[in-house]
């Protein structure tokens, strides 16, 4: 590489054009982990996860479904850009939103070089005011693990059922850190495939070090209720003095009680800030 004597000279000689551009975009991962009536009035409500989706109204991928995401403006903050857009796609305003990952990879866009910042974001979906705009839904959820580190995602929102398929490859044994690959996706548009499950990963995993979870948990709740929450996202029951020990420094009692709906009082809690 040519060394410059001074700015000048360096400037007289830079070519831009011999830089390849590239385009900066966001993309937003909403999760949400809500009560689902139950028909038994005696049992608490259930809980399931869900994740936002916009139907694209253009090329590429016309009629398919994605994350909400969009292009960062020039003079704009990064972290303004997913406020922005979530608003614009969704109608969505003023939730807790942070990074999650940056998506690079060449092909991931077809129409240029686009490398994508994502956000996430973990809301109770029920608790919103804002109507979604008509081309946002809400799927339902369901995720399965393979022994092979095949995991199958099931996306449902009572008309569209989507589904794809991606491989856990082990790439550092030391620190248990995968990579992900899509082996089969014709229902989501881009690489959002593995924007989601990055998102579920990393949401599980600041279960046991960050307090996210009472993002979307009401100024009180029941034991119980926390319990389904954290099960939902993690995936598996949880026994009683195990999930007890996990949220021990992060609750504290009131001296309010949750009554009716057919079961004994039961203590409401609150979060310990």
């Amino acid at each position: 590489m040519k060394e410059y004597k001074s700015e000048e000279e360096f400037l007289k000689d830079y070519n831009p054009d011999e830089f390849k551009k590239l385009s900066l975009t966001t993309d937003i991962l909403v999760l949400s982990v809500s009560s689902t009536d139950s028909s038994n009035y005696r049992k608490t409500d259930e809980k399931s996860m869900s994740v936002l989706l916009v139907k694209r109204d253009n090329y590429p991928f016309k009629d398919m479904w994605c994350l909400p995401g969009g292009f960062v403006m020039y003079d704009e903050d990064l972290d303004e850009a997913p406020k922005r857009i979530l608003k614009r796609e969704t109608n969505l305003d003023n939730i807790y939103l942070e990074q999650l990952y940056t998506f690079g990879n060449p092909n991931r866009d077809p129409r240029m070089r686009i490398v994508s910042t994502s956000y996430m974001s973990l809301i109770d979906k029920n608790k919103l005011n804002e109507n979604l705009n008509k081309n946002a839904s809400w799927f339902d959820i369901t995720l399965y693990e393979e022994k092979n580190n095949l995991v199958t995602i099931c996306l449902d929102n009572g008309v569209d059922t989507l589904k794809f398929s991606i491989k856990k490859v082990l790439r550092e044994e030391t620190t248990d850190r995968y990579s992900f690959e899509v082996v089969d996706n014709k229902s989501i548009a881009f690489d959002h495939p593995l924007v989601i499950l990055a998102g579920l990963e990393r949401l599980r995993n600041k279960l046991e070090y960050t307090d996210i979870v009472f993002n979307m948990m009401p100024k009180y709740f029941t034991l119980g209720e926390l319990q389904k929450v954290y099960e939902v996202i993690l995936g598996k029951k949880l026994l009683d003095p195990a999930f007890r020990r996990i949220i021990k420094d992060k609750v504290k009692k009131t001296n309010k009680m949750k009554t009716g709906e057919g079961h004994r009082p039961s203590v409401l809690f609150e979060y310990k800030k």
